[in-house]
């Protein structure tokens, strides 16, 4: 994690500058008001408030010096404006050090509360951050772009994932978000993400890799249980683009379904067509959010993938069939874009959510490394800035 995710985590509290000119400000403002109400009223005692509110933003450090100039003020105008009595003098200035005292150590407390809990946020990104490999990615078959962007707040860092895998069976990608928040969801993606790179090399037949992924869900489920933890489930959407096993055949023997949109351009051997028109993509989908294919000339079309059953709930579904394999063409010059619900589910101050759709077709113009940036930005805009989810997305390609 680099320094500028520190910061980015780290609370932060108000400038030296800032605080040096309010409470002189402030001093000013009630020592005026002091002299031109002409009363013996006390009203210089309001000063003590300044410690107060200082001490739920600022440092320990700016806190005790506040008191300190608070205390100072209400001294030297105690000796010019003195009290009645000696008694009552004194009396005023124990409950203003009493005050201040109690003021610096609740500013003491909060402070290493945040820097726990900021600690605690920055070991869970940044093990999140090295457990998905850094984007850009070229393989033989794809190029793959993305940006994956944590929600960095307390107890709210979640489980977005995704990785991709060349291997002799075309190149793998994987993409999926995991139900939670904070370092139990993360471990949930630790267990697929592993699962997947081990899957991915080995098994020749997409559902079996979905198959896998499925499996590590339900034994990292059944450790949960045992150690009192929350079961969880996963949604994933598993894709293979190239290689040798695009034959349409599943593991039980029967044809994959092609998808009822392809414009019948891609072949049926996993890789490109002779005329080097499109590049024909698999995909096995566990409930995740279905792509977006971005055509050439700016339409956007939704990928009319199976919802399929998230991974970690299949034993409930117990259907017996195999997960179901859907086939589209990606045009040369096409850009498949993956995302996760941190981009679907920003809404605006009317709760509405953001257009997907309507953002890719405004964004058809610009270059696929660009892409993932730029459809983030829109949709913090529409939000007001206020993210409520990971967002991951990925923008994938024809190899060049």
């Amino acid at each position: 994690m680099d320094g500028n995710d520190q910061q980015s985590i780290a609370p932060r509290a108000p400038g030296n500058r800032a605080v040096v000119l309010g409470v002189l400000a402030a001093t000013a403002a009630v020592l005026l008001v002091q002299a031109a109400s002409g009363t013996v009223s006390r009203l210089v005692l309001l000063l003590v408030f300044l410690p107060a509110l200082l001490a739920g933003l600022g440092t320990v450090a700016q806190t005790v010096a506040v008191s300190v100039w608070v205390t100072a003020v209400i001294v030297v105008h105690s000796v010019l404006v003195p009290p009645g009595d000696l008694s009552a003098r004194l009396g005023t200035l124990v409950g203003v050090i009493a005050a201040e005292g109690a003021v610096i150590a609740l500013c003491a407390r909060r402070v290493r509360r945040e820097r726990q809990l900021s600690r605690m946020r920055q070991v869970a990104v940044a093990l999140q951050r090295q457990l998905l490999r850094p984007l850009p990615v070229t393989t033989s078959d794809v190029r793959l772009d993305g940006l994956y962007r944590p929600l960095e707040e307390d107890a709210m860092v979640g489980g977005d994932l995704y990785d991709v895998a060349e291997t002799p069976h075309g190149t793998r990608v994987l993409v999926g978000d995991v139900q939670g928040k904070g370092l139990p969801a993360i471990g949930t993606g630790f267990a697929v993400l592993s699962a997947f790179r081990e899957a991915a090399f080995r098994e020749p037949r997409l559902p079996a890799v979905a198959d896998a992924l499925e499996a590590a869900v339900e034994r990292h489920n059944a450790y949960a249980v045992q150690s009192g933890e929350q079961e969880r489930f996963v949604t994933a959407t598993v894709l293979c683009v190239g290689g040798p096993d695009g034959n349409g055949e599943s593991p039980d023997g029967n044809r994959e379904s092609p998808d009822a949109n392809t414009n019948g351009n891609a072949n049926g051997n996993g890789a490109r067509p002779r005329d080097g028109s499109a590049t024909e993509v698999r995909a096995v989908n566990c409930g995740h959010l279905s792509p977006y294919l971005l055509h050439p000339d700016g339409r956007v079309e939704p990928v009319p993938l199976d919802a399929g059953i998230p991974l970690g709930l299949a034993a409930l579904a117990a259907t017996g069939e195999p997960r179901p394999v859907r086939r589209f063409a990606l045009p040369g010059d096409g850009v498949l874009v993956l995302l996760t619900d941190g981009i679907t589910e920003a809404q605006d101050a009317s709760g509405t959510f953001y257009p997907v759709e309507q953002g890719l077709a405004d964004l058809a113009a610009t270059p696929a490394d660009a892409l993932p940036e730029a459809l983030d930005r829109r949709a913090r805009r529409w939000s007001g800035g206020h993210s409520r989810d990971d967002v991951t997305v990925l923008a994938l390609r024809p190899a060049p």
